[in-house]
């Protein structure tokens, strides 16, 4: 009789974007944050949602369950917490009792809070809890492509650390170096972040995307006043900056003083001042980074580095160390954050579960030196049907199309032909912060008018704020000081000087978005740069399909590609959030499945965002 295929699931919750992941025999099933079903972004409360669609992905009950893993250790941080309280009282009193209320609650009794959500879950099914960076760790190595590996994990901080050293070795990790709360350099950023005036855990991007508009004229106070870096990457925080172990905020009038004002409030002008202090933390960021990625290499001996933790997202810093530290090759896991956490959970159960015993690639191992990993594009989210769409579409009364393959592929190209900015909602959603061609917004890269159209009138969002370029794998080193695969977009990189436009002289700050800057002026932030995401067939075959359409059309292997999302919403799940968002944006046009809307032939009625029909 055939053995019943084992079953892990992995659980993050509780900080910022909580996540379920599946495992069936090791083979990444499903993943999802419980943000994107929802809809409340960056939903950190237990993932109910995202579980309940891992289930459904696998065609399991919760009874089928051998093992349900948490991606950190509750108690071992709520005794961080105590002790950082003891050490600043009477400091941190405002803050206190509600922190213990919190605690004292679901968050700390874990095991009760798992079943109690997961009624059916077998009693001898066993509840595990692996450290917060162990799980970082695992998510950045196990599904990568390599036997071996360096492994590096920076975030703001699990239980105690805050950055991890370590390696990768067939099924294991051995973690030997950490930083500890508070010399976070997660915390640093986040701490600049607030300070410049967008929100914490959601802003950090916003803080990369503006650092090219300043000068780094803060970099020498930082490292002379704020922290004392060493050439290993280890650092130490100088605390009197920041009100982060006292207070509700991150920074104090000591720190504002320090960078020529009070913070800058939300929505308010972005000063120059305020473009200085983002250029000179990334520049600091980078550098940290750097020295880190050169002691691992040092530490190890490895040719290849693996990483997770929030910082990783920081592709800026990324495209450095895949240039400078050393190191032939680079990979970071996706959803590099705490969503990541509840697949590295999994993963690091399943491979402790596995003894000594080498499981190869088609078991959902490790990978094997090639270009392949274990992530599937990170494509692993719900997917629907034409008939679940067609339901959608006719249930809201909008006009559409439906064409074949080969028709739509045509269709689309001609939409976007015309500087039309097109919705494009395919196959199974994303995993991680990143729209990779299948919840993802497009457009022309070498129009000058669309990075404006797509923030101001689609995204509603900053100005300043960058647009990725998403190119065919083969032709990225024509356009892009780049010659490898960056298929989830956590790469920036130089476009190539021939590409590149003169400058007009006197231009600075955001008055630099008035320059056409490169041939693909959507694509090419201010500094010449850009975020590049690569199309291969294999991991994203519609989307390769369709910009090889682009290409044979206009010349042009490169197109815009951002999340299909408005500012302060998640990423759209289903075709009812995608059509909800279609409609109440200036986008033209929206082709989900086989269908084709165009904006101009809808209902002239306004979809409220909980789905409540509202007249004009």
């Amino acid at each position: 009789m055939k053995a019943r295929p084992r079953y892990i699931l992995g659980i993050s919750a509780y900080y910022h974007d909580a996540a379920a992941a599946l495992l069936c025999e090791g083979r990444i099933v499903a993943a999802a944050q419980e943000e994107r079903f929802s809809r409340k972004k960056h939903d950190p409360d237990f993932p109910r949602g995202a579980i309940a669609y891992c289930l459904r992905e696998a065609g399991i009950g919760e009874a089928d369950l051998d093992l349900v893993v948490f991606y950190d250790k509750p108690v071992l941080k709520f005794a961080r917490l105590l002790e950082t309280y003891l050490a600043v009282a009477p400091g941190g009193w405002r803050t206190f009792p509600a922190v213990l209320s919190n605690w004292l609650g679901e968050k700390l009794d874990l095991r009760r809070t798992i079943r109690r959500a997961l009624p059916g879950l077998r009693q001898e099914t066993p509840i595990w809890f692996t450290g917060h960076h162990q799980s970082h760790a695992a998510s950045a190595f196990y599904p990568s492509p390599f036997r071996e590996a360096a492994i590096l994990t920076v975030d703001g901080v699990g239980e105690w650390a805050t950055t991890t050293i370590g390696v990768g070795r067939g099924r294991r990790i051995e973690l030997w170096e950490e930083l500890r709360f508070p010399h976070s350099l997660g915390l640093l950023y986040s701490a600049f972040t607030a300070y410049c005036g967008f929100r914490i855990n959601s802003g950090e991007y916003k803080l990369m995307g503006l650092a090219p508009y300043g000068q780094p004229r803060f970099v020498e106070v930082i490292l002379r006043e704020l922290m004392d870096l060493k050439a290993d990457g280890s650092f130490r925080l100088n605390l009197e900056y920041f009100d982060f172990l006292r207070g509700t905020t991150m920074t104090n009038e000591r720190f504002h003083r320090l960078f020529g004002g009070p913070p800058r409030t939300p929505e308010g002008p972005i000063e120059p001042r305020h473009m200085d202090v983002a250029r000179s933390v990334q520049a600091v960021t980078e550098e940290v980074m750097l020295r880190l990625a050169r002691r691992v290499r040092e530490r190890t001996g490895q040719r290849c580095l693996c990483m997770a933790g929030g910082v990783a997202l920081n592709c800026v810093a990324n495209g450095r160390i895949l240039r400078e530290s050393g190191f032939e090759r680079l990979w970071v896991q996706p959803a590099a954050g705490d969503a990541g956490g509840a697949l590295g959970a999994a993963l690091q159960a399943w491979h402790e579960c596995q003894g000594d015993r080498w499981l190869d690639r088609e078991a959902g191992a490790g990978g094997d030196g090639g270009e392949t990993d274990a992530m599937e594009g990170a494509l692993l989210g719900p997917a629907f049907t034409d008939e679940e769409i067609e339901a959608v579409l006719r249930a809201h009364g909008a006009v559409y199309r439906r064409y074949d393959r080969e028709t739509l592929l045509d269709v689309t190209v001609d939409h976007l032909r015309r500087e039309r900015v097109v919705g494009w909602f395919q196959g199974r959603m994303e995993f991680g912060p990143r729209a990779l061609g299948n919840r993802s917004i497009l457009g022309d890269p070498r129009s000058p008018r669309m990075q404006s159209v797509m923030n101001l009138k689609v995204k509603f969002r900053e100005s300043f704020r960058p647009f990725a370029p998403a190119v065919r794998r083969q032709r990225v080193s024509e356009f892009f000081e780049l010659d490898c695969e960056s298929p989830y977009m956590l790469l920036v990189a130089p476009i190539r000087p021939e590409w590149r436009l003169p400058v007009p002289e006197g231009l600075t700050g955001l008055d630099l978005l008035k320059a056409e800057r490169s041939v693909l002026p959507a694509v090419t932030h201010v500094d010449g740069s850009a975020r590049i995401q690569t199309v291969d067939a294999r991991r994203f075959p519609l989307f390769d399909a369709l910009l090889e359409r682009w290409e044979r059309a206009t010349g042009c292997p490169v197109l815009v590609n951002t999340s299909f999302n408005v500012r302060g919403e998640p990423i759209v799940c289903t075709p009812d959030d995608a059509y909800r968002c279609f409609v109440n944006t200036e986008m033209d046009t929206l082709v989900i499945g086989s269908f084709v809307l165009e904006r101009s032939e809808q209902p002239k009625r306004r979809v409220e965002r909980r789905g409540t029909l509202v007249p004009d």
